[in-house]
């Protein structure tokens, strides 16, 4: 049995990320799931969370907008409309998009194809400043 999971993010414009991993964590449908080394197959459906890999004993985060990632002979191949490292999350532009859904939402007679725009709009922005938030340390600590 291998030690580490092949661990590669695909976007439709890119390979975002990929890596020996000794543990990742993704954000299943019906909760997080833990995939190590030898895990048995398995699809599953993602939502717009955060993703976790551990590398060589260092976490990096990453905020996906949903997908689906398969598990399979010790890699983990996870399919995403967007993905993006912690660091590399502008923060203000995230609050910005964030209120722009907020002010969506609050408009009177929304169409439901708007009104499911605007919600994963805003779901998408607050798992943006989720994830950027990590990369600050936190106050006290």
């Amino acid at each position: 049995m291998s030690k580490t999971l092949t661990f590669e993010m695909v976007t439709p414009e890119k390979v975002a990320y990929t890596c020996q991993a000794d543990f990742v964590v993704l954000p299943a449908w019906g909760g997080e799931m833990g995939v190590l080394p030898g895990h048995a197959p398995f699809l599953v459906q993602l939502t717009a969370e955060d993703v976790r890999v551990t590398e060589s004993g260092q976490v990096k985060v990453f905020a996906v907008s949903g997908g689906f990632a398969e598990i399979k002979d010790d890699k983990v191949s996870l399919f995403a409309e967007t993905a993006e490292m912690a660091g590399s999350i502008d923060a203000e532009r995230a609050l910005q998009a964030l209120e722009k859904a907020k002010a969506e939402l609050q408009r009177k007679h929304i169409d439901p194809l708007t009104l499911a725009q605007a919600e994963a709009a805003m779901r998408r922005a607050q798992v943006r400043l989720k994830v950027a938030g990590r990369r600050q340390p936190r106050p006290g600590r």
